[in-house]
């Protein structure tokens, strides 16, 4: 059965030499990648791997803000946007890895540029958003995050118009609420099969606003923990999203299908 996983790295170097066999092996299972930008060399290749794979790789343009440097040159991503890439991002604001308000200040900033490109291109947002405080240990269920909320001042961030995702979704239903309101989507990935916490914002998102994911070659769902993901694993998140929203698997991944390729007008 054909899927996407609608946020992954496959361009990254984690993989090695073994990144083609990787990438063959994956599109040869029927899974189809968004290959996502995280700073401009992941950018550049991103949209490499999207030329070689045409309708089966799509690229999409973005600077993760842990990777904003006292280099960062907008233009340089700006120039990138063309008709290969099919989304900003994966762009936004994380507290988790900087304490100082001074370049939490500067993540704003910088997103501001990257939403209005995404405005002027008519193009969807990929964002990043991780609050100052996770706890992903199933003994904090019904506490997901705590400390300054990143998803807040995100919220904020977005206006009318703007689309997107935000993806690996590890908020609060509160947070998960503001996004859902704007017409957002909320990527889910294998967090969802070993950190319980979520299961509620699963069940509580209409599966019309749901995109499946795997962050790969990081965050290997259950039962790969510990190995290098892969694309094609996104077949145990599916699996963990179907069975939360207790619906047919397959009708699962269909809908979830239809929600990226109407996000990110895409189709395979």
């Amino acid at each position: 059965m054909k899927i996407i996983d609608s946020h992954c790295h496959p361009q990254m170097d984690d993989y090695g030499d073994g990144r083609e066999q990787m990438i063959e092996r994956n599109l040869q299972e029927g899974v189809f990648m968004i290959a996502v930008g995280a700073s401009l060399n992941s950018s550049q290749e991103a949209i490499a791997l999207a030329e070689k794979y045409e309708n089966k790789i799509w690229a999409t343009v973005g600077c993760h803000p842990d990777e904003i440097g006292d280099n960062f040159n907008f233009e340089e991503f700006e120039n990138l946007a063309d008709s290969k890439v099919i989304a900003i991002g994966e762009v936004g604001l994380d507290y988790f890895r900087t304490p100082e308000i001074e370049k939490r200040m500067k993540q704003g900033e910088i997103f501001r540029q990257f939403a209005d490109l995404a405005k002027n291109k008519n193009l969807p947002l990929v964002l990043h958003v991780r609050n100052e405080k996770a706890d992903l240990s199933p003994a904090c269920a019904g506490m997901a995050q705590a400390g300054k909320s990143a998803h807040d001042d995100m919220a904020k961030l977005l206006s009318g118009g703007m689309r997107g995702v935000a993806h690996s979704f590890t908020g609060t239903i509160d947070e998960a609420k503001k996004y859902l309101n704007l017409g957002f989507y909320l990527g889910f990935n294998g967090i969802i099969t070993f950190a319980n916490q979520y299961d509620e914002i699963v069940k509580y998102t209409p599966i019309e606003q749901i995109l499946l994911e795997t962050d790969a070659p990081w965050l290997s769902p259950v039962p790969y923990r510990g190995q290098k993901n892969e694309p094609m694993r996104v077949m145990e998140v599916a699996m963990r999203v179907a069975e939360l929203k207790n619906v047919e698997m397959e009708e699962l991944i269909d809908i979830c299908n239809q929600n990226a390729k109407k996000l990110f007008s895409i189709d395979f």
